[in-house]
């Protein structure tokens, strides 16, 4: 079984765990891409809409629908490596009382989590949410946790769209009360979905943050899409 590798010495929270590729020795510098087991291609940034059948090209709508939501995933960790590579490392790793005593750092490894849960949906066809890596080093330092980023963000580049389509089984605990974490069926398309939802909100508990400390954000960081489209209608 293929696996995402993204640290060398990450200890084992479960069944399934991450380790190193290689160490991200400067913020430009993209960490190795991996294989996850699904049928990969160099795909163009953004990835094409169109599939070619036969030496033409056609229009394929759910290739369409399916490779919009890979672009949106990759938008998303683009826009937070954005905002990491000029960020002070003592911003990144700050606790803000006011937000809990949350980090810049604990949320964007929060996110990361997630993405890379989906990815390894990609050969098990399983998804755990409550068995996240949670390697305090996403947490702690900055460019390590962009070089992670980064090895995410490849991955889903070499994607086929029609990849999304595959059923995957869904753990996640949902409840307070005493029990087992439910398992429901779903699709690698729609789990990838929920993570850059999940990860525009933290963005938005960051934007907060990133403000009380002063920082300078991306446009539209924390913004969901359809607000910016809502706002852009209602201010013509």
């Amino acid at each position: 079984m293929h696996m995402f590798v993204a640290h060398p010495s990450a200890p084992s929270t479960g069944s399934s765990h991450f380790t190193e590729d290689s160490r991200l020795q400067e913020s430009n510098r993209a960490t190795t891409p991996l294989r996850f087991g699904a049928p990969f291609v160099s795909l163009p940034d953004p990835p094409p809409s169109e599939v070619e059948t036969a030496g033409a090209p056609v229009t394929d709508p759910s290739a369409r629908v399916d490779g919009r939501i890979i672009e949106g995933a990759i938008d998303l960790l683009r826009q937070g490596e954005t905002l990491l590579v000029v960020l002070p490392d003592g911003t990144y790793t700050q606790t803000v009382p006011v937000a809990f005593g949350a980090s810049i750092g604990g949320h964007y490894r929060h996110c990361l989590d997630h993405f890379a849960n989906v990815l390894r949906g990609l050969d098990t066809r399983r998804i755990d949410y409550d068995d996240r890596e949670r390697d305090r080093r996403l947490e702690t330092d900055r460019e390590f946790a962009v070089g992670y980023s980064r090895a995410i963000r490849l991955e889903l580049q070499r994607i086929l769209p029609d990849k999304l389509q595959d059923p995957v089984s869904v753990r996640c605990e949902i409840s307070y009360r005493p029990g087992d974490s439910p398992v429901v069926e779903s699709t690698l398309g729609r789990e990838l979905v929920y993570a850059i939802a999940h990860g525009i909100h933290h963005y938005a508990l960051i934007s907060v943050m990133a403000r009380l400390m002063n920082a300078t954000l991306p446009t539209h960081f924390g913004v969901a899409p359809s607000t910016v489209d809502h706002r852009s209608i209602t201010t013509k």
